[in-house]
């Protein structure tokens, strides 16, 4: 029987492989090693597989794209309404075949090896960022036992380590300085660190056309241009700009029933790490129309509306136009004022 579909079911070592025919019978199901997949996916005619959405998937789904396959991706959770009963590989890989095949499924497009390579510089500077807040609030904490207090910010902790190297033994004891200078060093190599990533984002941003016309959208800047031009690479996925902002989590979850629509909290699904960007750059958006009355629609907003309820819609509505931006190749046109 000719092999049409195959479910791939990642893992470390061990891989599971479920091949059916155009009818949807089985043709075989098998266990290959890491070492030996590449050869016996080369041994098949070129078919469809079907990958779940996780880690390695974007570097097996270049691999197998080599030999001919298509390749398709899908996130998990479309996947685990084809699961039957109990789960195992042999059940995952049967039902990633059997979603795969299904004609509204929705797939992610596979990232290039250099895209991935931007996200990974995003994955770092995200870490060390988190260590740097790690290591500010225990300089903050440790020296607040000792009554040396400081305003709050990262830059104020400059001032803070400052008195406290200078406190003298009664203020502050020689083995508390001590440690005091542990974490000060930490800190001052954690931000020449992240300096140094985000000299290498400005670099690829400056070098990437997507992500200059991404960086005219107000509310966008080079960090959150570099990570949504690499993370999406085909915005023909999403019919609209909702389904993309769909996609971040930013529209209501709805619990809709009856003809009755019941509209709750923004669902939260899809990657975290781009939402909170594009909220983070509403709210810059929404302090200014605060201040200088810049964006009229926010401005009307605010006057009937909780400041965080504004800043939410207003990533909305940042998605959105991010989806404009990059399907029709063009730069950000501001509205025309009345």
């Amino acid at each position: 029987m000719e092999i049409t579909t195959i479910g791939l079911d990642l893992a470390k070592s061990v891989f599971q492989l479920h091949a059916v025919d155009a009818t949807g019978a089985v043709v075989w199901r098998k266990k290959r090693r890491r070492s030996v997949l590449v050869q016996e996916l080369a041994k098949v005619p070129p078919c469809l597989v079907g990958i779940e959405a996780c880690a390695t998937a974007h570097y097996w789904a270049r691999e197998i794209s080599a030999l001919g396959h298509e390749v398709r991706l899908m996130p998990p959770a479309y996947v685990k309404a084809y699961l039957r009963r109990q789960k195992n590989d042999t059940a995952d890989a049967e039902a990633i075949c059997e979603a795969v095949r299904r004609p509204t499924m929705r797939f992610v497009a596979v990232k290039s090896a250099e895209r991935q390579a931007v996200l990974v510089l995003h994955r770092t500077r995200e870490l060390l960022v988190r260590q740097r807040t790690m290591l500010v609030n225990a300089i903050r904490a440790h020296c607040a036992e000792f009554g040396l207090i400081a305003a709050q910010g990262v830059g104020k902790v400059g001032d803070l380590l400052k008195r406290a190297m200078q406190a003298g033994p009664a203020a502050l004891p020689d083995l508390a300085r001590a440690a005091m200078g542990l974490l000060a060093e930490q800190l001052e190599s954690l931000e020449l660190q992240i300096q140094a990533l985000n000299r290498r984002l400005l670099a690829w941003h400056k070098q990437d056309e997507t992500s200059q016309r991404l960086a005219t959208i107000p509310g966008v800047g080079v960090i959150s241009a570099t990570a949504l031009a690499a993370s999406v690479p085909d915005p023909g996925q999403f019919r609209s700009g909702r389904e993309f902002s769909a996609s971040l989590g930013l529209v209501p979850r709805q619990n809709s029933s009856g003809g009755k629509d019941r509209l709750g909290r923004i669902s939260k699904m899809g990657d975290r790490y781009l939402r909170k960007l594009l909220v983070v750059g509403a709210t810059s958006v929404v302090r200014r129309a605060r201040t200088a009355r810049s964006a009229p629609w926010v401005s009307r907003l605010l006057e009937r509306k909780p400041a965080r309820l504004v800043t939410v819609a207003m990533a909305n509505k940042t998605a959105r136009i991010v989806w404009v931006v990059l399907s029709r190749g063009e730069a950000y046109r501001p509205p025309a004022t009345a």
